[in-house]
């Protein structure tokens, strides 16, 4: 049996919102600190919530698995968000010492930073067959990204610290709208309570089973890449005479949303491996567009993003969903958004701002060699999946009904 047609609202909704007060900061965040003197401070503040997701989604995860109702600790969370944006936005605006930006941008991201693999718990555990629903409700995320950046770019704030106030003001509401959602039911803890659970590192053991190893290691690294694409992509578009960028970058959400609507038929129809190895050859494709530096390929480039996104980060939460134990659901979850949050995107803002400063000469980037690097990388990552990924069978099944799965998570076969 489905999620109600009512429930179904209710958790479209909680995707719309969320994304729409992310994008709202991430998107314009490069330009913002551009037009305000805080250039040199870039990859640090995209840096700041990959920190943060080293330390915030396991301790809130294991909170939401064990003893407080996700959607209470979210509710928390969301206001704490909207508090920080709203400094962080302030201090951006009066050109405060670059390290008091840095610090409140921190902040932000350490109430941030857990939020949205919440919303993913909350929601997977609403749905009955997340290989059919899970795609169409995702897709509303989407939506409410591009609804975040075109609102930005209407009220003329893509280097404006009005972003950041407006930001602020979607989080609010989202925190109201908690209220709304149903309830998650979570399994009784059982046994003490560890430190090694209270701070959530009990889900690394989710890393002993083979599959499970490879699907994080590989999103881990396909996150490193990718983190160029939100600080360095809009200054490309600009010298390439292209305005209202952050309207410009919702290009991708297309085929993020078309991706996700597709993703039913595709697991019916491919094995997992493939539909992950297609997400990581758009990647390629995606850079390689980039390189050729012109305003068609790039915007073509920007496309391919939501694709390459889709296929390989939204089927990783769908996967995780199947093959790992009810009772680990947040846990599992969160250790994604610490590995591609945390290590991956930390490691990639500061890669990519090293490998910036390198093809950049008084002012002028190279952006065909910068672009064309990256393409190498994700190459890279691509060769180590399809070599060192398993799988077996054909199709996507869920764990036979009443299966409890193990002590490292595994719910049946992975394929």
């Amino acid at each position: 049996m489905s999620a109600t047609p009512i429930h179904k609202a209710e958790l479209a909704g909680l995707y719309f919102l969320h994304a729409m007060a992310l994008g709202m900061w991430l998107v314009p965040l490069s330009t913002v600190l551009d037009a305000h003197g805080f250039a040199a401070i870039k990859p640090f503040a995209f840096a700041a919530s990959a920190v943060a997701a080293f330390v915030s989604p396991l301790i809130f995860g294991a909170l939401a698995d064990r003893q407080v109702p996700p959607a209470r600790v979210l509710r928390g969370l969301a206001v704490a968000t909207a508090l920080a944006m709203a400094l962080a936005a302030t201090a951006i605006k009066l050109r405060w010492p670059a390290a008091a930006v840095l610090a409140l941008i921190q902040l932000h991201a350490l109430c941030s930073a857990p939020t949205f693999s919440l919303s993913s718990t909350i929601i997977l555990a609403g749905l009955q067959d997340t290989r059919r629903e899970f795609g169409p409700i995702r897709a509303m995320a989407t939506l409410g990204w591009m609804a975040g950046c075109w609102l930005v770019s209407a009220l003329g704030a893509d280097a404006s610290a009005l972003a950041g106030y407006a930001g602020a003001v979607v989080w609010l509401a989202l925190a109201g709208f908690t209220y709304l959602l149903p309830a998650v039911r979570l399994p009784p803890p059982v046994g003490r309570w560890t430190w090694t659970q209270r701070l959530g590192l009990d889900a690394l053991t989710l890393l002993r089973h083979h599959d499970h190893r490879v699907v994080y290691v590989m999103v881990a690294l396909f996150a490193v890449p990718i983190a160029a694409f939100y600080p360095y992509t809009p200054p490309h578009l600009r010298d390439l005479g292209l305005v209202r960028t952050s309207a410009w970058m919702t290009l991708g959400q297309i085929t993020e949303v078309l991706a996700m609507f597709l993703l039913a038929r595709l697991f019916t129809a491919w094995r997992l491996k493939w539909i992950f190895t297609a997400g990581l050859a758009f990647g390629v494709a995606r850079f390689a567009l980039c390189a050729l530096d012109g305003r068609g390929w790039i915007l073509a480039g920007v496309t391919l993003h939501g694709a390459s996104f889709t296929l390989v980060i939204i089927t990783a939460q769908i996967y995780l969903d199947a093959r790992v134990d009810p009772a680990w659901r947040a846990r599992a979850q969160a250790l994604m958004t610490l590995l591609t949050s945390g290590v991956g995107y930390l490691a990639g803002y500061l890669a990519n701002g090293w490998w910036f400063a390198v093809n950049t000469h008084a002012g002028v980037t190279r952006w065909p060699v910068f672009w064309a690097g990256l393409a190498a990388a994700m190459t890279a990552v691509l060769v180590y999946f399809v070599t060192v990924y398993r799988g077996v069978g054909t199709g996507f099944l869920r764990a036979p009904a009443g299966r409890a799965g193990t002590a490292a998570g595994e719910r049946g076969p992975s394929r």
